[in-house]
């Protein structure tokens, strides 16, 4: 074989060896293009599978956001618990009232494990626990359950120490009230969801907040604080005297208010007994009874203040008239006499002076039936006192007036008001005749006199401030005179009605005044329900209810801004008419 034919051999053989080598390495190279596909393609179904999982979590969290929250008990949502009071202030700005943070305790009876164990475990932190409705409660199907409002700070973390599955803790607000007791009947009291339920907790809920509270739009929000027309430091006088002359006298209550003759405003207001709005349940029985305001009773002599002051307005009747008191009228049955007779013919200032039940009831003949009822109606003292306090009594009245209706309302038997709007009237009658309904809130003079209703002439109100300051001076009003501040005022003494008839050894005791009584400021009304005791032994109005006013004024007259007057030798000067 020639060299050149060796040669095409080799090149054929050496052509036939390559063949199947290359057909494997293209078989390669396919598998491996085809699981590099395979692998994205999982890792595409992977992702896909992570976004379709999260995205149904996502789309349920939202679900639920936008589904009403379940019912789980019968109060209302958390923002509604946490729901702002305003701060209380009075007229100084001293705190009366403000909101402070505190906890309550709650569970949910499909978590506990033990309900026996966790009663036996809280009844070691919770005093007064009762264990039976516990047990009640953490047997219950419901999936919420207040088991205690408001605890301590070391309650909460003595409750925390025991570890017991199923209990928390939701953040709360409590009203807290700085002076007790001391403005109680004023500042009322609020429930355990710090809702306004009486005084002007109640009013404050009544102009709009617990519309707010209802839809949560005041739980951060900062509301401006309320500031009221009481002056805390005449406020704490008040009540402090009242409190001993109770003891003192051996009364079952009383009550007194200081009240700014011109514009309205009380500065200060109590009535004993009363209550610790910080605990108001313990003052249910006796305390809620604020009887300055919603009490009524039978105001006595100090309506011969108004009987009077009717028949002068009048004109029917002048200063220096005179009217036979030496005989008793006798009237439907009744007769009507005087408690200490002068048996002899009086002037009216004398009438005043000696409280003739005889000659009121003369006075109050003259001006009539119909002219007597008007002037009452006039005076605010037959129709329901406006104010803020929610806790405001309306008048008693006869059905029918009738002659002997007429005398026995001249002198304080027959028409039942309020302590407040006995004093309301009488500030009208000493501050030139306006009469202005009273408020709780700051008002200044202006405003007053925009809202004052004109009920008597201004000579009327002079000689009605003459015949006070005359009073106190030389009749039953000794007992509340104060050196240098001219004080003016008239005693009232009314028998109670005991099993349905006057007693004469039970009586209701008031005293109305004013001062100073040549240019008024101020109006003091006290009460006292009867006491048993009084200065010099006696138990009327001069011995108990005059000492209370006298005791207030001298206590609080600096603090209001009113000046003594004393002559250059240093004693006071008296105001005569």
């Amino acid at each position: 074989m020639s060299f050149l034919s060796r040669i095409m051999v080799v090149k054929s053989r050496a052509h036939f060896s390559s063949g199947p080598a290359r057909f494997g390495a293209v078989a390669f190279e396919g598998a491996r293009k085809r699981n590099g596909s395979q692998a994205k393609s999982r890792v595409a179904i992977l992702i896909a599978g992570f976004v379709v999982a999260y995205g149904i979590i996502g789309g349920r969290l939202v679900q639920y956001a936008m589904e009403q929250p379940e019912t789980v008990s019968s109060i209302g949502p958390a923002d509604h618990l946490m729901a702002s009071r305003p701060d209380i202030l009075d007229r100084n700005g001293e705190i009366l009232a403000t909101d402070i943070r505190t906890v309550s305790l709650y569970a949910e009876p499909h978590k506990i494990v033990d309900v026996d164990e966790a009663v036996e475990k809280l009844a070691t932190v919770l005093p007064n626990l009762n264990m039976k409705e516990m047990h009640q409660k953490l047997k219950s199907p419901t999936r919420f359950q207040w088991l205690r409002r408001q605890l301590t700070p070391k309650q909460q973390s003595d409750i925390l120490a025991l570890g017991i599955p199923g209990i928390g803790f939701r953040p709360e607000k409590r009203r807290f009230y700085p002076g007790g007791p001391t403005a109680s009947h004023i500042l009322g009291h609020v429930n355990i969801d710090n809702r306004g339920i009486a005084g002007m907790e109640r009013y404050i809920d009544s102009i709009g907040l617990a519309d707010l509270a209802a839809i949560g739009m005041t739980s951060d929000a900062k509301l401006e604080p309320v500031r009221l027309s009481i002056d805390l430091r005449v406020q704490n006088i008040v009540r402090d005297v009242l409190a001993e002359a109770v003891k003192k006298y051996e009364a079952i209550a009383a009550g007194a208010v200081v009240l700014d003759v011109h514009t309205g405003e009380v500065l200060a207001m109590a009535s004993l007994p009363d209550y610790d709005p910080n605990r108001p349940a313990e003052g249910a029985q006796e305390g809620w009874m604020n009887r300055m305001s919603n009490g009524t009773f039978e105001m006595g002599s100090t309506f011969k203040t108004f009987t009077t002051a009717m028949a002068l307005d009048s004109g029917k009747v002048k200063m220096t008239d005179s009217f036979d008191a030496r005989f008793p009228i006798r009237i439907g049955g009744f007769t009507i006499k005087d408690f200490h007779g002068k048996h002899r013919v009086l002037t009216v200032p004398e009438i005043f002076q000696y409280s003739s039940n005889i000659g009121t009831a003369k006075m109050a003949d003259i001006v009539g039936i119909e002219g007597h009822k008007e002037f009452l109606t006039r005076m605010g003292l037959l129709t329901k006192l406006q104010t803020e306090l929610p806790e405001v009594k309306t008048p008693t009245q006869p059905r029918e007036w009738k002659k002997i209706n007429s005398i026995t309302i001249s002198f304080g038997h027959g028409v039942s008001t309020t302590p407040l709007q006995t004093a309301v009237a009488g500030a009208a009658l000493v501050n030139g005749g306006k009469l202005i309904q009273p408020t709780f809130l700051p008002r200044t003079r202006e405003e007053a006199d925009s809202i004052a209703q004109v009920v008597v002439r201004q000579q009327t109100s002079d000689e009605v401030r003459s015949l006070l300051r005359w009073n106190a001076v030389a009749g039953s009003g000794k007992r509340a005179l104060v050196e240098g501040f001219n004080v003016g005022g008239k005693t009232g003494t009314a028998d109670k009605v005991i099993n349905g008839r006057y007693s004469n050894d039970h009586n209701f005791n008031a005293f109305l005044s004013a001062f100073p009584i040549d240019d008024p400021k101020y109006l003091v009304l006290s009460f006292i329900d009867d006491p048993r005791t009084g200065e010099g032994g006696g138990h009327t109005a001069g011995s108990n209810a005059a000492p209370i006013v006298g005791n207030i004024i001298a206590r609080s007259a600096a603090l209001l801004g009113v000046k003594p007057k004393f002559g250059p030798d240093g004693s006071a000067l008296l105001v005569s008419y």
